[in-house]
């Protein structure tokens, strides 16, 4: 890497990724390292010291900057570490004149935005696919989440500007785009005539014909209307991929939470998906020891693994965020947390290999990813397979399962 580079390292979302990409393309040039905080989880937020204080060793001359939602939340303690330049918020982080600004902390008050620019990078060069950011903040306010004091209420990007950006990624060839959001399924009601997230997805296949995949990235199960339903069951250039924020298996615990949907909603949901189009793989968000949750708790969100068919599981122990109500609730002990999300894991992991080995023999098409040996499947499995173009769509047929991955 050249010293006059700017290294944008992100952690957590896609919407980050995305995000990131912006931000490399605005300080082209510079001696920059910009380090992209999560704060979904304090293990989300340590890690972004870690990642800090990696940079400030491995780029020592370097301008080191942090954003992102750890540091809009707290910009205080991040501005306080020694290794750290610069904190700029996350509304500021896509507007040039932010990184020009003379102040030490550029952070405003993110609860006082109220729109989303467009600002999305015009090609993703070091990935094969790309990330295009329609809607940020949220709106909800789930116990357990901090991440509404890190992006602010939920707002919209136009159609006509996604479309736009869309095509531009497609000209740049990307075949595949992932639309994202922190709340995705609540795109639109900000906007003139209030569209929905179905209606932004049929615009954007429509007036974009050239893109060959569109994914998704992770929808609120209670949202899925019938029009998103049936293009993510029927629409072939939709992956066969679907990622629900589930967070718990019981009804109890979904209540303390403050999520807005059952247990049964969720299995009847996953029931419809499969039903409509058998292949589509089912990844999910749980989150293990939430407060109060019982060994019967536990057992329904662990169920939850097999009813739903869950292959892409992303498993978090909880840990308490500060200024949260579920901060305040009954705490689960630290080591009963860390075993159940144990326990969490392994289950995935073996509805993963068995999903895997049911795929042996089968004909996949894969979009190539870098270095050329490897890429992902329509539903999303990874691929090792024979050196091909980075960013090529190919078929290939699945000889076996190795360490997590199909063989070609």
């Amino acid at each position: 890497m050249a010293l006059s580079s700017p290294h944008v390292v992100n952690l957590g979302c896609r919407l980050n990724l995305a995000e990131g990409e912006t931000i490399r393309a605005l300080l082209s040039g510079r001696d920059t390292v910009v380090v992209n905080s999560c704060a979904v989880t304090n293990e989300a937020v340590k890690q972004t010291r870690q990642a800090i204080r990696r940079a400030r060793r491995e780029r020592p001359g370097a301008e080191l900057v942090v954003t992102g939602c750890a540091a809009q939340i707290d910009p205080a303690s991040f501005a306080a570490m020694p290794e750290v330049d610069r904190v700029i918020g996350n509304a500021e982080k896509l507007r040039p004149e932010a990184w020009s600004a003379p102040e030490p902390v550029v952070v405003q008050d993110i609860m006082a935005v109220r729109d989303t620019a467009p600002h999305l990078a015009a090609s993703f060069s070091t990935h094969a696919r790309a990330f295009v950011e329609v809607q940020n903040g949220c709106d909800h306010r789930c116990t357990f989440c901090a991440i509404p004091f890190g992006r602010g209420n939920s707002r919209s990007v136009p159609a006509g500007a996604v479309v736009d950006r869309v095509a531009q990624l497609v000209d740049a060839g990307h075949a595949e785009v992932v639309l994202t959001g922190v709340d995705l399924t609540s795109y639109g009601p900000d906007l003139p005539g209030g569209p929905s997230l179905g209606q932004l997805v049929e615009r954007v296949l429509r007036h974009v014909p050239r893109l060959k995949r569109l994914r998704l990235s992770s929808l609120d199960g209670i949202e899925v209307d019938d029009r998103l339903f049936a293009l993510l069951t029927e629409e072939p250039r939709m992956m066969p991929h679907v990622h629900l924020s589930f967070q718990a298996g019981d009804d109890l615990v979904l209540k303390r939470m403050k999520r807005r949907h059952s247990r049964a909603q969720s299995v009847t949901l996953v029931e419809r998906l499969k039903a409509a189009r058998p292949e589509i793989a089912v990844g999910a968000d749980l989150i293990a020891g939430f407060p109060t949750e019982s060994d019967a708790m536990f057992a329904n969100t662990l169920a939850l693994i097999d009813d739903c068919d869950i292959v892409h599981a992303h498993i978090f122990p909880y840990s308490p965020r500060a200024g949260t109500p579920a901060e305040r609730m009954p705490q689960v002990a630290p080591k009963l947390v860390k075993a159940r999300a144990g326990r969490l894991r392994e289950a995935a992991a073996r509805r993963r290999t068995a999903w895997l080995h049911s795929l042996v023999g089968s004909s996949q098409q894969v979009l190539v990813e870098r270095p050329g040996d490897r890429g992902h499947a329509g539903n999303f499995a990874e691929v090792r397979l024979a050196s091909h173009p980075v960013g090529e769509i190919v078929s290939v047929n699945i000889k076996g399962v190795q360490d997590g991955k199909l063989i070609a």
